[in-house]
């Protein structure tokens, strides 16, 4: 039989910082190595639930840390374009020094213009180059403060857009630091798990197909498709042939099969597990009153199973036993079975009922 992992779920976080992300990281495997991998499937399964826990709390980290990250883009556009705008107007206040330059040199005041000005005998064209004259000495010093404040400006405006840039290449890093970092555990917890469960008889086949549908990270993948319309890929086989259940939920019934057995000797008997909708269909028809309308059924979501075996006998030892400790392992008997319709060979799987994790 080939072992296979069900790694290859992306996931993400985030970090204070890149330092501290690997710093983190290794500290993780560090205490991995210590403690090795736990042995008992309860243990792996709480293992697997502070992993999925920790991924959850990255990932709401990671998308504020995306809105953040959105933004500072945002602000850094927002500054490229002030910094456009302020270069423009640069450029505009120096055009009129440039221009006066021009007219001067066309109409320029002569040698002795200044001379013949202060003995009275200067004409209006001398006058008027002095007149150009002194207004463009006083454009050109309005010119040179704007242009030096306008330059300081564009200075800010650049170091600003820099720093942001920077900014954002860390958080991008730092991003990428802890998705590999958070992937690498996942993948090593949900390796352990997958090959205690396939010591106790779980079938993983060579495509991987069983494998990621025992992947306790992907159980509220499930919930994407509708009641019934589940793809197989996306289910866990069960020790009983034939039968499997959403992620999480057969997990939690192998855990609950294991302290059966111990306690009598065998198995639990399944007579049905997850249906699809064109078996929720037969059901309904077969048995009017005993199944749900299909589609809404909790066999379509691979959170229920029909047991046998002597479950099925109400206040028989082994269904006392049943309803004392399956919901130690979030399986319970539902209030509506006791009584409408009565199905004592009904029970359901609880994520918020499951004591152990």
């Amino acid at each position: 039989m080939t072992m296979t992992s069900l790694a290859g779920v992306p996931v993400a976080g985030a970090a204070q910082a890149a330092g501290q992300a690997a710093d983190a990281g290794q500290q993780a495997v560090r205490e991995t190595a210590e403690n090795e991998n736990p042995k008992d499937l309860t243990a792996l399964r709480k293992e697997a639930q502070r992993s999925a826990q920790e991924l959850e709390d990255a990932t709401k980290a990671l998308e504020k840390r995306r809105t953040d990250f959105a933004a500072a883009e945002k602000e850094l556009k927002e500054k490229l374009k002030a910094l456009e705008v302020a270069e423009r107007q640069l450029a505009q206040v120096r055009r009129p020094v440039s221009q006066l330059a021009e007219l001067l040199y066309q109409q320029p005041v002569g040698a002795d213009g200044v001379a013949s000005f202060l003995a009275g005998d200067s004409n209006s064209d001398t006058l008027r180059a002095l007149a150009n004259v002194n207004h463009m000495v006083t454009v050109r010093q309005h010119a040179v403060e704007e242009t030096s404040t306008l330059t300081l400006h564009t200075q800010r405006l650049a170091g600003d857009a820099q720093e942001l840039r920077a900014g954002n290449l860390l958080a991008e890093a730092q991003m990428a630091a802890e998705i590999d970092l958070l992937r690498k555990k996942s993948d090593k917890v949900v390796k352990s798990l997958t090959q205690q469960l396939v010591k106790l008889g779980i079938k993983i086949d060579k495509v991987e197909k069983a494998a990621l549908g025992c992947n306790p990270l992907r159980a509220a993948t499930a919930n994407d498709y509708p009641n019934g319309l589940i793809p197989t890929s996306m289910l866990c086989p069960l020790q009983q042939k034939g039968h499997s259940l959403r992620a999480d939920a057969a997990i939690a019934f192998v855990s609950l099969n294991e302290a059966y057995r111990k306690q009598f000797g065998r198995p639990m008997c399944v007579t049905d597990a997850y249906r699809s909708l064109a078996e929720q269909q037969s059901v309904y028809y077969r048995r009017p009153g005993f199944a749900a309308v299909p589609g809404k059924s909790n066999h379509g979501l691979g959170l229920a199973v029909d047991l046998c075996g002597g479950v099925e006998r109400f206040r028989s030892a082994e269904f006392n036993w049943l309803e004392k400790y399956g919901k130690k392992y979030g399986w319970i008997h539902p209030d509506w079975a006791y009584r409408s319709p009565f199905e004592p060979w009904h029970w359901e799987y609880d994520p918020e009922a499951d004591s152990v994790l």
